[in-house]
């Protein structure tokens, strides 16, 4: 049997202080990675108001440690 190395998955780091949502300019709250490796940050209120969308489009997230994301719940079903 030969054995394979497998790299560990990539991580997303949370939206810095400094990040503003890519929809109104408000504080980032949620990063999100998709497929092609492209990023988005959005804040609060846009992370939660469009998160069944999101998640379909979610490769891997990453929240600010206060904010609970609506499509956390969604990604795991």
């Amino acid at each position: 049997m030969t054995a394979t190395l497998t790299p560990p998955p990539e991580t997303v780091s949370p939206p810095a202080a400094d990040e503003r949502c890519d929809r109104c300019n408000a504080a980032g709250k949620l990063r999100i990675t998709l497929a092609g490796g492209s990023e988005l940050v959005f804040c609060g209120h846009h992370a939660n108001k469009y998160a069944e969308d999101l998640v379909k489009i979610t490769v891997r997230y990453a929240t600010d440690p206060e904010f609970s994301w609506r499509g956390a719940d969604l990604m795991a079903n």
